[in-house]
C-alpha cells in the first residue's frame, strides 16, 4: 500500500512571491489602470483644474452661504456653464444668421459679396491686390474661388479639423465643469487627497509643492485665459460698434488667438473691413480701440500672471506658452506646472541640504 501523503494545511501562509514578480505584477496592473482611465483623463484634469483655480472663491461664496458647501458649488457650476453657453449660442446664432443672408442673396440673384469701396485702391501695399481680388469676388465668385482654390484646398482639413474639434472641446469642457462641481462640493477631501500626494512624492517639502501648483494653476488662469477673455469682451464690443459680419465668431476666433499670443493678427481683417465700410471716423474710432486691445496684456498679464506665485514669472509665461505648443490647450497648465515645479527642484538642488553644505565648508578648511 502506497504511503499516505502529508495533507495540506491551509491555514499556514504560503510562500509571498519574490521581488521581481512582485513588481512585475505592480506594473502591469499600474499600466491596465491607466489604458482604462486614459480616455478621462482630459476631462479629469480639465475638472481639476477648474476646481483649483476657483476654489479660494468658492471658499468665500461657501462663508457668504453660512457654510453650505453644496449650494456654492452648483451656484459655480452654473455659472461656470453660463459662462461656456453663452459664447456658443452666440457662435451659433452668427453661423446660422451667415448661411441665412447667403441663401437669401443666393435666391435673390444679388451679388453674394458687395463691391469694394473706391478708397481700397489707393491704400498702400495690399490696396491693388485687395481691390483685383475683392471685386472678382463681387462679380464673379466662381473665378474668385478657381483663382484662390489651391489656398482654399490647403486650408480646408484645417478648417474642418479646428471644428470638429472645437466641438469635442465644447462637450469636454461641459463635463469637466460637472466635474469640477461635485470636487468643489467634497472640496476638503479633495485637498487632504491632493496634501497626502504631495507629500507622499515630495517628503517634507510636500506643502510648498503643493501651494506652488495650485498658485501656479491660478496664475495661469488669471494671467493667460482671464487676460485672453478680458480682451475678448472688449474686442467684441468693438466688433459690434463697427456692425462686424459674424461678429460672435469673430470674438471666438480673436479669443482662441489672444490665448496663443496673436490676437493682433485677428485684429487686422477687422480694421480693414472698418475702413472699407464704416465713416472714417467710426472707422479711427475703432483703430484706437483695436490698438487699446491689442496692448492691453502688456498690462494685465504681469499683474495677473505672477500672483501669489512663489517663482519668476518668465517661468510660469514659458512653460506655460511651450506646453501648449507641445500638448495643446490643456499645456497652459501642464506645462506652467512641470516647469514651476523644475524650476524649485533646480533651486532647491543648487542650494543643497544645510548638513551637506556645512559639511564642505569644514572640509575645505
Amino acid at each position: 500500500m502506497a504511503a499516505e501523503r502529508p495533507a495540506t494545511d491551509r491555514s499556514q501562509p504560503s510562500r509571498p512571491l519574490p521581488p521581481p514578480a512582485r513588481i512585475g505584477l505592480t506594473i502591469l496592473l499600474v499600466a491596465a489602470c491607466f489604458l482604462i482611465v486614459q480616455p478621462f483623463l482630459p476631462l479629469i484634469a480639465w475638472g481639476i483644474i477648474i476646481a483649483v483655480a476657483s476654489y479660494p472663491s468658492y471658499l468665500t461664496l461657501r462663508r457668504i452661504l453660512g457654510g453650505r458647501g453644496g449650494l456654492a458649488a452648483a451656484l459655480y457650476t452654473l455659472l461656470f456653464l453660463s459662462l461656456l453657453i453663452v459664447p456658443v449660442i452666440l457662435l451659433g446664432h452668427s453661423i446660422v444668421q451667415g448661411v441665412a443672408t447667403l441663401t437669401e442673396r443666393l435666391k435673390s440673384g444679388t451679388a453674394i459679396i458687395p463691391p469694394p469701396p473706391p478708397s481700397i485702391q489707393n491704400w498702400p501695399l495690399i490696396g491693388s491686390p485687395l481691390n483685383r481680388i475683392w471685386s472678382l469676388a463681387s462679380t464673379n465668385i466662381t473665378a474668385a474661388v478657381e483663382q484662390l482654390s489651391p489656398q482654399i484646398k490647403a486650408a480646408l482639413p484645417g478648417i474642418l479639423s479646428a471644428s470638429a474639434g472645437l466641438g469635442f472641446t465644447v462637450l469636454q469642457l461641459f463635463l469637466a465643469i460637472l466635474v469640477s462641481g461635485a470636487l468643489l462640493a467634497n472640496g476638503e477631501g479633495a485637498e487632504e487627497v491632493a496634501v497626502s500626494l504631495t507629500n507622499r512624492i515630495f517628503g517634507e517639502k510636500g506643502p510648498e509643492f503643493h501651494k506652488l501648483i495650485g498658485s501656479t494653476i491660478r496664475s495661469v488662469t488669471l494671467g493667460i485665459l482671464g487676460v485672453a477673455l478680458i480682451q475678448s469682451v472688449c474686442a467684441a464690443v468693438g466688433f459690434l460698434m463697427v456692425d462686424l459680419p459674424g461678429a460672435g465668431l469673430w470674438a471666438i476666433t480673436f479669443l482662441v488667438a489672444a490665448v496663443l499670443q496673436v490676437g493682433g493678427l485677428v485684429l487686422v481683417p477687422a480694421v480693414i473691413y472698418a475702413f472699407a465700410f464704416a465713416s472714417t471716423t467710426k472707422a479711427v474710432v475703432f483703430m484706437v480701440w483695436c490698438l487699446f486691445v491689442g496692448l492691453m496684456d502688456n498690462v494685465l498679464k504681469p499683474l495677473l500672471l505672477g500672483r501669489g506665485a512663489a517663482v519668476p514669472m518668465l517661468v510660469i509665461f514659458l512653460g506655460a506658452i511651450g506646453g501648449f505648443v507641445a500638448v495643446g490647450i490643456i499645456g497652459l497648465f501642464v506645462g506652467a506646472i512641470v516647469l514651476s515645479v523644475g524650476y524649485k527642484l533646480f533651486i532647491a538642488w543648487l542650494e543643497g541640504p544645510p548638513e551637506a553644505a556645512a559639511g564642505s565648508l569644514q572640509a575645505g578648511s
